[in-house]
């Protein structure tokens, strides 16, 4: 009934698929890792250019405090936190920013140090960075 040539074969075709499948089956699994630790890396990317700003925003708001812009009398510099602040503006939702200053002086000057902390994110992916400004 069959040829002679078809019934010595073997069956190579079967394991061949199976491989084929598995392997293909490994690859996929380890680009979807790969896809999932990007996004999680672009996130906390996002979290710390976004907590940058947020310590930047509030070391300017200090100082605006500390030394008006219509040359009227400042803030003092010994209340603790000097500033803080939980943002609601878009860009910075969930960024909050806690200001610090201490004044020293060398003769007749003062100086300022404003230390400002801005953090963003949750509590898996949070980010915070720290900004310190000396003026006089």
């Amino acid at each position: 009934m069959f040829p002679e040539t078809m019934i010595k074969q073997k069956g190579l075709g079967l394991p061949a698929a199976i491989f084929v499948i598995t392997v293909l089956a490994v690859i996929i699994t380890a680009m979807s890792s790969i896809q999932t630790r990007s996004g999680q890396s672009l996130s906390l990317q996002a979290n710390s250019y976004r907590a940058f700003y947020a310590a930047e925003s509030g070391a300017q708001l200090a100082l605006n405090l500390l030394i008006p812009p219509d040359g009227s009398a400042g803030r003092q510099c010994d209340t603790s936190p000097f500033y803080a602040r939980t943002f609601a503006v878009t860009g910075l939702q969930n960024c909050s920013v806690s200001v610090a200053c201490s004044s020293s002086v060398s003769g007749t000057d003062t100086f300022y140090t404003i230390t400002s902390s801005g953090q963003c994110g949750s509590a898996s992916d949070r980010a915070w960075r720290e900004i310190e400004v000396m003026v006089k």
